[in-house]
């Protein structure tokens, strides 16, 4: 029967583990180990029953009354054999260099660790607790707090003990004397007391004192809150936060005390301390132990569940919590389940929870384990993430917090996230990813195609290859390559664009190309990547044939980038096919190449693309091709008849008899018509706009153009029987002929259309001739006005005349030295002046005087404006 309790017990065990691992998605806030070494070689033999912790070291106390001293290791440095039974608790100064002892037959010890310095008291009954002064290493603090009941009295060499439970302080006076006083009695058996500075803390059946030893007195009782509990099986934890905060855990509650100083006005006869609860809370279970973790609780708790097939009651594992208090609540910030060993057989008393202020670790004590809980690092947050497979998260973690990782490699945890995606499938991804993780590194690019090569993924990379530092084996760019000319011509043409061509053997790939040609040697874009591979080769001939035979774009570009002229000069014609604009354009930019009688020659027999060239030729310079003028004729006749005019009238060189005759035959009438203009023969040509065209506005243009009588005389002449045409001349040749002799030949009776209006508009246009003629007039004579206003301003204004100017005629000064001497001057509107004596005397004919400098430079003769006399 004991048998299958025992192995439900363990399915139960592993049911809570495997629900506790799928629930738990958050990352745990600690991470966990077991003290192992020194401490595994105890608990095979004998039960931990209490351990408190230093900075140094640690202090392990057992069932069968051994004390270990461990490092933090848990290898054993000391053992002391204090008692044959149970030890209940340790004590250590803060120095490390003290220790208080205290265990189940009632003995008591205090002790240098280093030192022979030592106490020994007996008491009649169990001792649960002991606290060393913190600062029990001076002289004047050789301070300890126990348990027990005190000797009354002394009578006959007999000693009377009382039955009551008392907390005792022992203090060492005068000549290393220790003597004991009683801080507390009554109200049942202290289980737990903590000594923080000037404050002892305990807890007995009733509640929780806290007692100032420098004013030696109790400051606050704080009850205990669920009395059903039995204090042996549900004991008190206490912990100091800081020297004024105490933490209280019992049960399921949790409290917060501050001690805080009582203003001066309050004392009377109340302590100069007071307690304040902070916060009070109540937990899922029964707390075993608390610690402090900056702002929040590191909670112990003893866990009961009911099985729900034999609705039984069960120990399950105890639990590490870590919680924000809060002033009438708490908040769970993580929930650990652990995996003690024998953790089905402890009770809540059984747990201990000690803490290291210095470095925040927790340890969790039971009976036949010891458990260190520390809080996670950064290594320990990228293990987390690696187990849960969150790879990426884990890299970016790594990458921000590089300097303080110890035990990952940003590199390890890419190549572990590459892995990764390729098992999921994620080609793409994990090919991207390469370029980021595996950086410079070409041994790990290498082995990493050969990866993708192994799975059918080379395409999935190829993308991300580097390019230029580092540069691979030139195998593993050919390899890509050979992937792609398999099965996806396309990613095969543009990976060869967009690689270097120094980044493989072109040579060999060139060959592998026209292999696959020979199966399909129509392939447009095997051919386009064949020139391209050529061109990186330096072979441009073959590359410039490809590319004329698939009428490619490139063609242009490669000829003028790789000055392939002479190599067009036989293909001028297939360039000219392929896009006669472009070549055109090409061929007339690079004359000096390749010369206009060779594009003429090698276009002989393509005269269409022959006229496209010369047409551009002329457009450009209407001399350089003078000698193809005479051809060009015939070409625009055939093949561009529409240009053929502008190019007879921008033409020097051209042949009037050739082109006329040519005209002649294909009766280009207007052509025709310019020609005969040209050569002079006006009135033919004015004939077959007449004859031919049956045009009179196009005959009154030309006849305006030439601007001859005569024709005019002709037009009225082949006009005055034509109705049409008289109309016509009316409405346009009043401004050149006199309407009057085109009226007086109109025959009488001829019925001419639209008479009246045609009249009208030569009666309207005579009066806005005359209206225009008025017009000038005035505008006219306003502006000679206007001038002449100006002039005479002008005229009007002085003359400066002093010793600085000279006679224009004499070249002496202007003025005498003497000024009594009389003389005479004269100053034209031109400022040049004159001694009189020295201007030619006037004529009779013509009285007025000139400048005869200005007179003798055309500017126009300047009258004098002023004579001076003296």
């Amino acid at each position: 029967m004991a048998e299958a309790e025992e192995q439900e017990t363990e399915s139960l065990e592993e049911s809570t583990d495997e629900s506790e691992e799928e629930e738990s998605e958050e990352e745990p806030k600690l991470k966990y180990e077991r003290l192992s070494n020194g401490v595994t070689e105890i608990l095979q033999k004998d039960a931990a029953s209490c351990m408190t912790v230093h900075d140094k070291f640690l202090a392990l106390g057992t069932h069968y009354g051994k004390v270990y001293l461990l490092d933090i290791q848990g290898n054993i440095t000391q053992k002391f054999d204090v008692s044959p039974v149970k030890i209940n608790q340790i004590s250590l100064d803060e120095s490390g260099e003290h220790m208080g002892v205290c265990s189940e037959d009632g003995k008591v010890q205090v002790f240098g660790l280093y030192s022979g310095e030592e106490f020994h008291e007996t008491f009649d009954c169990p001792i649960k607790i002991i606290a060393v002064h913190p600062h029990f290493v001076r002289s004047s603090c050789k301070q300890f707090v126990t348990g027990g009941k005190k000797v009354l009295c002394e009578e006959h060499g007999t000693n009377t003990t009382s039955d009551v439970q008392m907390l005792l302080l022992f203090e060492r006076s005068w000549m290393s004397r220790w003597k004991s006083s009683v801080l507390h009695e009554g109200e049942g058996n202290i289980r737990s007391v903590k000594w923080r500075g000037h404050l002892i803390a305990w807890a007995n059946n009733m509640g929780v004192k806290i007692f100032d030893i420098t004013s030696k007195q109790r400051i606050t009782n704080v009850p205990r809150d669920d009395i059903s509990l039995r204090p042996d099986m549900y004991p008190c934890s206490l912990c100091w936060k800081d020297s004024v905060t105490l933490i209280i855990g019992w049960g399921t509650s949790v409290k917060i005390c501050s001690v805080k100083e009582r203003h001066a006005s309050e004392l009377r006869d109340l302590p100069s301390r007071y307690v304040e609860i902070v916060s009070q809370f109540e937990t899922e279970f029964y707390i075993s132990g608390l610690a402090p973790l900056c702002d929040q609780l590191v909670v112990l708790s003893y866990v009961k569940e009911v099985s729900e097939k034999t609705e039984r009651e069960y120990c399950a594992r105890p639990r590490l919590d870590i919680i924000q208090p809060l002033s009438e609540t708490c908040e769970e910030i993580s929930s650990d389940a652990l995996t003690v060993r024998g953790f089905q057989e402890n009770e809540c008393r059984d747990y201990h929870l000690e803490y290291s202020e210095g470095e925040s670790l927790f340890y969790i004590v039971s009976p036949r384990d010891v458990v260190v809980a520390k809080e996670r690092d950064q290594d320990d947050h990228i293990d987390w993430l690696l187990e849960k497979k969150k790879y990426e998260e884990a890299l970016m973690a790594a990458e921000i917090s590089q300097k303080n990782i110890k035990r990952h490699k940003i590199l390890d945890i890419g190549l572990a996230y590459i892995n990764h995606l390729v098992e999921k499938g994620e080609y793409d991804i994990a090919a991207r990813k390469c370029q980021k993780i595996l950086g410079k590194n070409a041994a790990l690019w290498e082995y990493e195609v050969y990866k993708f090569k192994e799975i059918g993924q080379l395409k999935a990379i190829s993308p991300y290859l580097p390019r230029g530092d580092p540069v691979l084996k030139p195998l593993i760019y050919e390899m890509i390559l050979h992937e792609f000319l398999e099965s996806d011509y396309e990613g095969f043409a543009t990976l060869i664009r967009e690689w270097p061509g120094d980044l493989y053997n072109n040579s060999v790939i060139v060959q592998a190309v026209r292999d696959h040609l020979k199966k399909d040697s129509q392939n447009r874009t095997l051919l386009k990547t064949l020139a391209e591979l050529y061109t990186y080769d330096k072979n441009y001939g073959n590359a410039l044939e490809i590319y004329l035979t698939l009428r490619h774009k490139d063609v242009f570009q490669l000829i003028h980038k790789h000055n392939l002229f002479s190599s067009i000069k036989d293909k001028i014609v297939l360039l000219m096919d392929f896009d006669s604009e472009k070549a055109v354009d090409m061929l007339l930019d690079n004359e000096d190449k390749i010369s206009i009688k060779k594009v003429v020659e090698e276009l002989e027999d393509r005269p269409e693309l022959q006229h496209v060239y010369l047409h551009k030729l002329f457009k450009r310079d209407h001399h350089k091709g003078q000698r193809y003028h005479e051809k060009q004729i015939s070409l625009y006749a055939e093949y561009d008849r529409p240009n053929l005019l502008p190019f007879l009238r921008d033409s020097t060189h051209c042949p009037l008899e050739k082109a006329l005759e040519i005209c002649q035959q294909r009766n280009f009438v207007e052509e025709t018509v310019y020609l005969l203009s040209r050569m002079g023969n006006s009135r033919s040509a004015l004939k077959m706009i007449m004859e031919e065209l049956h045009d009179v506005d196009k005959a009154i243009e030309f006849a305006k153009e030439q601007d001859d009588g005569e024709l005019w005389e002709d037009l009225i002449l082949y006009s005055i029987d034509k109705p049409p045409f008289i109309t016509g001349l009316l409405n346009n040749i009043g401004t050149h002929v006199d309407p009057i002799l085109l009226i007086h030949r109109i025959k009488e009776g001829m019925e001419i259309p639209n008479l009246r209006d045609s009249l009208v508009k030569i009666l309207q246009d005579y009066n806005l001739q005359i209206l225009l003629r008025e017009g000038c007039k005035k505008i006219l004579v306003a502006d000679s006005l206007s001038l002449l206003k100006k002039m005479h301003r002008t005229q009007m204004k002085g003359v400066l005349v002093d010793e600085e100017n000279i006679c224009e005629s004499c070249l002496s000064p202007i003025l005498p030295s003497d000024a009594a001497k009389p003389f005479s001057v004269v100053a034209f509107h031109c400022r040049h002046m004159f001694h009189k004596e020295c201007l030619p005397v006037p004529s009779m004919n013509s009285p007025a005087q000139f400048c005869g400098i200005c007179s003798a430079k055309h500017r126009g003769p300047g009258s004098a404006i002023l004579e001076m006399k003296k």
